[in-house]
């Protein structure tokens, strides 16, 4: 049995843009994850160590934001890649990271950049 483990929506504020302005004053993002993971031994057993650890995931998600880029497809692979770093029994999923006031004049919710595999 394979599970999804969902981080929705996780807001923060972040320095992604191509724009000067973007890398000084910041943006503020949502962040949602979907992970697909093996979860047959926690449904017996009700132990955090045989599930991928949300919060552990958050904190992840959380350093790789932090960390400056031009392209949310750059932000994006860096975060799936520390996903699968630190667990590697992730079958698939997708990272979306949306800008929710990007410099755009239009009028939007927001834009946003999402990949699965």
């Amino acid at each position: 049995m394979t599970t999804t483990i969902e981080i929705n929506n996780l807001r923060m504020r972040a320095r992604h843009g191509v724009l000067m302005q973007e890398r000084s004053v910041g943006n503020d993002f949502t962040v949602t994850v979907h992970l697909r993971y093996p979860v047959d031994a926690a449904l017996v057993n009700d132990e955090v160590s045989d599930t991928l650890n949300y919060a552990e995931a958050v904190e992840i998600i959380k350093d790789e934001m932090s960390e400056p880029s031009a392209l949310l497809e750059h932000v994006a692979a860096r975060i799936r890649h520390s996903l699968m770093d630190k667990f590697p029994k992730i079958e698939g999923g997708f990272v979306r990271i949306a800008k929710l006031k990007p410099p755009i004049p239009a009028q939007m919710e927001n834009v946003a950049v999402k990949i699965e595999w």
